[in-house]
């Protein structure tokens, strides 16, 4: 069970992430928005750049996670928390494993292809490390941006 100022953490850097998320959506990419935690303290934060980076693998999580590795000075991210708006895909997950995160908080979903719970969870498998995930932070605020960003693109 998590406790009242655990709850109220989460959210606040759930609110971070999905001010990350505003930002993709202003410059035509999925609004999906990440910020890495360590220590109480942000000290890495990304949105998907997709499209305006020209790259199939610019997810938020992976610009964050990469940023995080380059401030702490190593690959290494155990003692850091993961938030983002939208459930890791399988690449995201892979590198929420191989960067030893210890948790993973997201918001929305994603049952097209989400590698925490809804498509498959990459933590049932025999792999070295499993974070420990928890969904559904600020869910609807997290959905309803994807929403209105593809109603928009309709």
């Amino acid at each position: 069970m998590y406790s009242c100022s655990e709850i109220f953490e989460d959210k606040s850097f759930m609110l971070e992430a999905l001010k990350e998320a505003e930002i993709a959506a202003k410059n035509g990419d999925v609004p999906v928005g990440a910020v890495v935690v360590c220590g109480g303290e942000i000290i890495a934060r990304a949105h998907n750049e997709r499209e305006h980076g020209g790259s199939a693998i610019n997810h938020a999580e992976v610009l964050a996670i990469n940023e995080a590795c380059r401030i702490k000075g190593g690959w290494r991210l155990s003692d850091c928390t993961l938030y983002v708006t939208l459930e890791p895909c399988p690449m995201c997950a892979g590198a929420v494993i191989n960067s030893r995160l210890t948790r993973v908080v997201y918001g929305a979903k994603d049952a097209r292809a989400g590698a925490f719970g809804s498509l498959i969870d990459l933590r049932s498998y025999p792999f070295n490390h499993k974070p420990i995930c928890v969904s559904g932070v600020l869910a609807k605020e997290c959905a309803s941006i994807l929403r209105e960003f593809f109603a928009g693109k309709r």
